[in-house]
């Protein structure tokens, strides 16, 4: 762990947190005046990005294997020894992101129960033991899943079931922890987070007429966390720029 965090101001965990998507929220969320304590498996971008969002203390690296049982329940114990007794969000956005796409006749068992083991049983193992930090019994979780969880492409078994799980989990997490708890999912579309460029058609046959950015992910989960969205819990909002609103038939 890089800093102490003290246990007077709203607090965050943001898995996947040293890249993308998780990097984007992190850096929402520390906007917005959280203090933000990431989870990564990859330790020296996890460390570089908490240094570089600030440095001051506000920020703090887990190095943690969210699919791993052990290393989760380690991170939090970790905080709780640290005087991070109290958390108040949790954002579950660690995840595998690209589908492999072997055939079922070639599925390779060992990478299915990877994908399901990060990107869905970690949502369980991160609840399962933030649960007992939030601050008064009382937080938020927010789920990233993906468009996957109802469109697919050929054999991407793996990475749809994993993330059509997360959708369902979170409902079943919002009646089962609520009222004191709430939790919602976020499912992107096409979110750019590589520094290759853009053609105008990658834009233009969006809707909302480009692609997608981690900060338009990152403004829906600062919302979703805040007392503004008190009212809502176990719902999915899909932020893919009209994609799957959109009739695509071949020419």
């Amino acid at each position: 762990m890089e800093t102490s965090i003290g246990r007077e101001e709203k607090t965050a965990v943001v898995t996947g947190g040293a890249r993308g998507i998780g990097r984007a929220i992190a850096e929402r969320l520390l906007h917005d005046g959280y203090r933000v304590l990431i989870f990564d498996v990859e330790r020296q971008t996890g460390s570089k990005t908490a240094s570089e969002l600030d440095a001051s203390g506000r920020t703090a690296f887990y190095h943690v294997d969210v699919g791993d049982e052990a290393s989760v329940r380690a991170a939090f114990e970790d905080m709780r020894g640290n005087r991070h007794e109290s958390i108040d969000v949790v954002v579950n956005n660690a995840g595998i992101p690209r589908p492999y796409g072997d055939p079922i006749q070639r599925l390779d068992i060992a990478r299915w129960n990877l994908y399901l083991a990060v990107n869905l049983t970690s949502v369980v193992l991160t609840t399962k033991y933030a649960h007992p930090l939030f601050r008064g019994g009382r937080g938020v979780i927010v789920n990233i899943a993906s468009t996957r969880f109802l469109q697919s492409e050929r054999n991407t078994f793996a990475y749809t079931a994993s993330k059509g799980g997360m959708v369902s989990l979170t409902h079943s997490l919002a009646v089962s922890l609520g009222p004191d708890i709430r939790v919602n999912c976020v499912s992107p579309g096409w979110i750019h987070t590589r520094d290759d460029p853009l053609s105008p058609e990658d834009h233009s046959q969006h809707p909302a007429g480009r692609v997608g950015k981690p900060e338009d992910i990152a403004s829906l989960v600062s919302w979703l966390v805040s007392d503004q969205a008190g009212f809502v819990t176990g719902q999915n909002f899909i932020a893919d720029g009209g994609m799957t609103r959109k009739m695509i038939y071949a020419d």
